[in-house]
């Protein structure tokens, strides 16, 4: 399991869809690397995440910009637990 520290960002491609997420760092992305073999969905890896008391089952997407994976956060998450975009945040990622 992975524990890091991470500020909370919005992606707005799309006019109708905001997303929240987090970065993963170098390190970590480059462990995931190693250890997982990407999904169909972009290139993505399942893992169980956390922030706070809260746990839930997503992926992580590879960042092409950063080189990193990136991590969504879901509304009900952020609502929970009191925290936005800009927020630095305390997540865990498990590769599952």
């Amino acid at each position: 399991m992975f524990v890091f520290d991470a500020e909370l960002w919005i992606w707005d491609a799309r006019r109708m869809d905001t997303w929240t997420f987090v970065t993963l760092p170098g390190d970590v992305s480059d462990e995931i690397r190693d250890l997982a073999t990407p999904g169909a969905g972009f290139g993505s890896v399942k893992v169980r995440a956390g922030v706070g008391s809260s746990r839930w089952s997503t992926s992580v997407f590879p960042d092409k910009a950063s080189g990193c994976y990136v991590l969504p956060v879901k509304a009900a998450i952020r609502k929970k637990e009191g925290v936005g975009p800009g927020d630095m945040i305390e997540v865990t990622v498990e590769v599952v």
